[in-house]
């Protein structure tokens, strides 16, 4: 039953992906219901759950992906890491790039060829630069060192980032936190995230250079727990085990909270434990439901998503992008144009939730999730796998 492959993983990955489109993609960022939101700052909501959900699973898959090399290092798999890694970090670029290419056309005040080497401008990290980072440190980690190490390893990281949080300023929200310090030096501020909290706007990449150590021993964990499904070839065993991992991790990241704030925009330690720890207690559960219990009549949905997640993913991004910035004449605007966004959200939305701006902000992101699924639809069908 190990080689046998468990729907269930799909469906987890699914769900974190059809999760980051939805809270991604609303139709007004003033207007979102709060389980929608991330946390400001310390906390955890929903929201902040569907990255490090799929960050886990990522390290599940990279265990199984790896197995066929023995988890020996050898040429073939170093480039396959490596080509995978750079592939991942350049189409998140490339999203980066078009997004600003497109805003620079826009802008009456700047040429085309500025738009097109705005380069100078571009945000450097991301979500799919950090994918693409963890996948190939965790990969590389897991051909090249004894997996009876890995348990040290993400310790030794996790307690050497604590340290940096505790001596550098890192709970804080302000230019002296040591992990924009780092940023801003490594970086510069015009290739970094600007985030607001209480009114103060700063350039802090929440997927900053410093705080990608713990997001490392994330997927490294992940990788553990894949291991371990490997290893358990019984289905109730590996739910049951699931379940007990995820209890302790979340228990040891709700008890460390107390001085260790969770907080996703540092990656905190609290935050690794408690996230891992949910993300193993629910793949037990849809262990449990799906692939013990039969339960698979509601799993399509989700496995259109789970079976291209990285192309979706990516997909979703650029389509965000194209609304936002493919107009059409329209007669209730300043300009006389409305892009798609506006014509969905505004003029055909709003009305019909009766100018409940929440409501509708709402579903025009599960209407977006909805043209992500049908465009993954025939691609599923027709068993059509898109791996970046």
């Amino acid at each position: 039953m190990a080689n046998k492959r468990l729907l269930s993983l799909d469906i987890l990955r699914g769900l974190t992906v059809a999760g980051m489109i939805l809270v991604n993609n609303p139709g007004t960022w003033s207007c979102i219901y709060a389980p929608l939101r991330h946390a400001e700052w310390h906390g955890l909501t929903p929201t902040d759950l569907v990255f490090p959900f799929f960050m886990f699973i990522m390290g599940v898959s990279t265990y199984f992906s790896l197995r066929k090399y023995n988890f020996s290092f050898s040429w073939p798999a170093f480039w396959k890491i490596v080509r995978r890694s750079v592939l991942i970090v350049l189409i998140g670029w490339a999203i980066a790039w078009f997004a600003m290419l497109l805003r620079g056309i826009a802008n009456p005040e700047m040429s085309t060829l500025e738009a097109i080497f705005s380069f100078n401008r571009i945000r450097i990290l991301g979500v799919l630069p950090r994918l693409g980072i963890c996948y190939g440190v965790a990969a590389m980690v897991g051909i090249c060192v004894n997996h009876k190490w890995l348990s040290w390893i993400i310790g030794a990281m996790l307690i050497v980032y604590t340290l940096l949080l505790f001596f550098g300023n890192g709970f804080e929200f302000s230019d002296r936190n040591v992990i924009s310090i780092v940023d801003h030096k490594v970086l510069g501020a015009n290739h970094m995230y600007a985030d607001t909290i209480d009114g103060v706007t700063l350039k802090f990449d929440p997927e900053g250079l410093l705080s990608t150590l713990p997001s490392i021993a994330h997927c490294m964990i992940g990788f553990l727990c894949g291991g371990m499904i490997v290893r358990i070839k019984d289905n109730e065993k590996r739910a049951l085990n699931l379940f007990i991992i995820g209890s302790i991790l979340t228990f040891c990241g709700l008890l460390l909270s107390y001085g260790i704030p969770i907080n996703k925009k540092i990656w905190s330690p609290t935050f690794v434990f408690t996230t891992c720890g949910m993300a193993s207690t629910l793949l037990g559960l849809l262990i449990w439901i799906i692939d013990i219990q039969g339960q698979k009549r509601w799993c399509t949905f989700f496995e259109v998503f789970g079976v291209n997640p990285l192309f979706l993913y990516a997909l979703s991004s650029v389509l965000a992008i194209l609304f936002g910035f493919i107009s059409f004449p329209c007669s209730g605007t300043e300009t006389g144009f409305a892009s798609i966004h506006t014509l969905i959200y505004k003029f055909f939305l709003l009305p019909i939730c009766c100018e409940d701006a929440t409501l509708a902000s709402c579903l025009y992101a599960i209407i977006f999730v909805l043209i992500n699924w049908a465009i993954g639809l025939p691609l599923y069908k027709k068993k059509i796998y898109i791996k970046l």
